[in-house]
């Protein structure tokens, strides 16, 4: 099983398809609408490029059928059309998407077959929900997880101390769109933006509040398991006022097109940005109530001669370390699987995984007892 379709050569796409040749372990055809975009990317003997319309499911299917697995980085929006060409191509399916209804979309096409659909392989969800299952098997029960997970710029120089790290739509999505949480037991939608709360991580003061899709498949997973369970974004001190008064106030919440314009026009695109990660699980062991939280700091760095961000370095070796599990047999189920049914174990003992080891970066655990 070496023959990789990746569909979208955008900055992510491009990451998983150096990061998979120069493995030697894959031939990878990249495949994209937009010959620009794949013509930016560097050459390797094991790396085929081909330009194609990626919204044209039967055109797609007739590309990846000689492949054995494809990885969707496109746009949320072509989810389902690229996940349906795997599925009629017989390939196994990995994405990276947050956004719900393609995820559950995804799932429909997922049900009888006999090939592997994995999504939701990036950050959040994705690692984020891995560590979280790791945590909360250390507890007799559960009481309250929190997921918060943030993309930020090292050196914010604006009112709203943000600057584009990854796709502006994606931004616009868990911005605008209804978050999933479980609240006093029960499962149930909430505004984004909403639920604010400050947090110190080695010092430094961020923010965070509810944005929508970064739970993944958890809230499904551990509905009448857990007290409480939600995610939030990560922010510096300050964003989330004005993002209320953008999107509500001026109802830009409603007017999305004219949002995403805006962010891509005036919001600058940073490669310096740092990548935060902080888990925080409380619940009952040994009879009585203890807290795990989990904090990791990663940043860019250099791989192949060519410089990556933080965010795609996350997303990308995410994804990467995913497909060498199912590569190599260390998931076999047909179907479909979830985030948090990956032991934690095999992902950071993968050769991509190993990018959130704790000596790549600032992280830490550390454990609070309530007798």
């Amino acid at each position: 099983m070496n023959r990789v379709a990746v569909v979208g050569a955008g900055r992510i796409g491009d990451l998983i398809a150096a990061l998979l040749v120069e493995s030697g372990d894959y031939d990878v055809t990249l495949f994209d609408s937009d010959e620009r975009q794949l013509d930016s990317v560097q050459e390797h003997p094991r790396l085929s490029k081909s330009q194609l319309d990626v919204a044209d499911t039967d055109t797609l299917q007739d590309a990846v059928e000689q492949h054995d697995i494809v990885v969707n980085s496109a746009p949320f929006y072509l989810t389902e059309s690229i996940a349906r060409a795997a599925a009629d191509g017989r390939a196994h399916y990995i994405d990276l998407t947050e956004d719900v209804a393609s995820t559950c979309a995804v799932g429909t096409l997922a049900l009888n077959s006999k090939t592997t659909f994995i999504p939701q392989c990036g950050l959040a969800p994705g690692i984020v929900s891995i560590l979280a299952a790791d945590i909360a098997h250390q507890f007799d029960g559960l009481d309250t997880v929190k997921l918060k997970v943030g993309a930020l710029p090292r050196y914010p120089c604006n009112a709203l101390s943000y600057n584009l790290t990854w796709s502006p739509e994606g931004v616009v999505n868990e911005y605008c769109n209804p978050c999933t949480v479980i609240l006093d037991g029960q499962c149930m939608q909430v505004p984004p933006l909403e639920q604010l709360e400050l947090l110190f991580i080695d010092g430094v003061q961020y923010e965070s509040f509810n944005t929508s899709g970064g739970l993944g498949s958890l809230a499904c997973t551990w509905n009448g398991k857990v007290h409480n369970l939600s995610y939030q974004s990560i922010r510096y001190p300050g964003h989330a006022a004005i993002m209320r008064a953008l999107l509500r106030d001026l109802g830009l919440s409603k007017r999305r097109e004219l949002l995403l314009d805006i962010f891509a026009s005036s919001l600058p695109v940073t490669s310096q940005d740092v990548v935060i990660i902080f888990v925080e699980v409380s619940g009952t062991r040994n009879g009585r109530l203890e807290q795990v939280t989990y904090t990791n700091r990663i940043y860019g760095r250099t791989f192949a001669g060519r410089e990556y961000t933080a965010i795609q370095l996350c997303t990308a070796s995410s994804a990467c370390a995913i497909l060498d599990l199912l590569a190599d047999g260390c998931i076999r189920e047909p179907g479909l699987v979830r985030q948090e049914e990956i032991p934690l174990a095999d992902f950071l003992a993968n050769r991509f995984g190993r990018v959130f080891a704790r000596d790549c970066g600032s992280a830490g655990q550390s454990t609070t007892v309530a007798r």
